[in-house]
């Protein structure tokens, strides 16, 4: 298995190498073949090459079976003209990522402000509000005039189908011991042309899924009852945007953003990406925590093993979980983000001795 990491900005290259180690000891235990490669992104790629992005991305990501991408700090970057492009957007869309997969797990041992989350939050990525990846050519907000400005999103029938049926295909793999809600969040009493789009595609795909609960709510409306009722809740599709909020929304009421795993994935090549941000005001101190990373490459080996067929991968997800859910358990060898004081290093060692020596 052929791997591309990325190490971004700010806490990326730390939390990238912790994930790294955490993965090398996996392929050792499991005996799977791993070859890791790197190239920069992000500021450093910037001082290098005069771009964030650099052309060779591309190239490399040909040549691998996934992604390992570390957070970047697009927000801060230079203008794209001055070499600042948004690495994130760039792979997601020429890609074709379209879909961001990011579960919500309240966990035993963590602060979390409720404790009956577990749900997924599939949400479209290569259209929508996000003014880089919705224009065939050029941007998509526009000054009409000074101090005037116009955001436009596109909706299209053909991506809110393929959301749609990657989210109900995620929600007939779960094991619940119930019938699987699936959820198609919207906004259609206001964006009635667009949300209508993305809803009459919920409907066509959600009838070849007679076995699956299908409903539909506004999002104002979901951002309530993911609060007050989260266990209602088993798969929310969603647009871009609106599912991008509430994902960070459910993962901080499950326990903090640091545990969350966020996976991108089209057709074919994976991109295991942390929810979180670059974390400028805590890099080089040590105290990242690595854990959403490292769900993610996690989600990521899942992902391949049921592509490749190859059943290794898929018991190295089981055993990164259950060694993490472990750890979070104890309450012991955590970052300061999670209540504990350990550094990064020391919460890496942990999880790479609790694999070592898990039967």
């Amino acid at each position: 298995m052929k791997i591309l990491a990325l190490k971004g900005d700010g806490i990326g290259p730390e939390i990238v190498d912790c994930t790294i180690k955490v993965l090398n000891k996996i392929s050792n235990k499991f005996k799977f073949n791993l070859d890791i490669i790197y190239s920069d992104i992000g500021f450093s790629a910037l001082e290098k090459n005069k771009t964030t992005f650099p052309n060779l991305i591309l190239k490399l990501c040909e040549e691998v079976d996934g992604i390992i991408l570390g957070p970047v700090d697009h927000n801060n970057y230079p203008p794209e003209r001055e070499g600042g492009l948004n690495p994130s957007g760039l792979l997601r869309t020429k890609l074709n990522l379209f879909s961001n997969i990011r579960p919500a797990k309240s966990f035993k041992g963590t602060k979390c402000i409720l404790d009956k989350i577990d749900l997924v939050i599939v949400r479209e990525n290569t259209e929508g509000f996000y003014a880089d990846r919705n224009m065939f050519s050029g941007n998509g907000e526009l000054e009409i005039e000074e101090g005037t400005g116009i955001s436009i999103r596109k909706i299209t029938r053909k991506a809110s189908e393929k959301i749609a049926k990657r989210g109900f295909e995620i929600a007939k793999q779960m094991n619940k011991n119930k019938k699987i809600n699936v959820h198609a969040i919207h906004k259609a009493n206001v964006l009635r042309l667009t949300d209508g789009i993305f809803l009459k595609a919920c409907r066509k795909i959600s009838k070849h899924y007679p076995e699956i609960e299908y409903h539909e709510m506004l999002v104002d409306a979901a951002t309530a009852h993911i609060v007050r009722k989260p266990e209602q809740f088993d798969v929310l599709i969603t647009t871009n945007m609106f599912g991008d909020i509430l994902s960070d929304l459910a993962s901080e009421l499950s326990g903090s953003l640091g545990l969350s795993g966020s996976l991108n994935v089209g057709d074919s090549i994976p991109m295991a990406q942390a929810q979180h941000g670059a974390a400028i005001d805590i890099m080089n101190k040590g105290i990242a925590n690595p854990i959403s990373l490292i769900f993610s490459v996690a989600m990521l080996l899942k992902w391949l093993g049921k592509q490749k067929c190859q059943t290794e991968f898929i018991k190295a997800n089981e055993l990164v979980f259950k060694v993490i859910e472990n750890i979070l358990e104890e309450n012991k060898y955590l970052t300061p983000d999670l209540g504990g004081t350990s550094s990064s290093q020391t919460l890496t060692d942990h999880i790479i001795d609790k694999i070592e020596n898990y039967e």
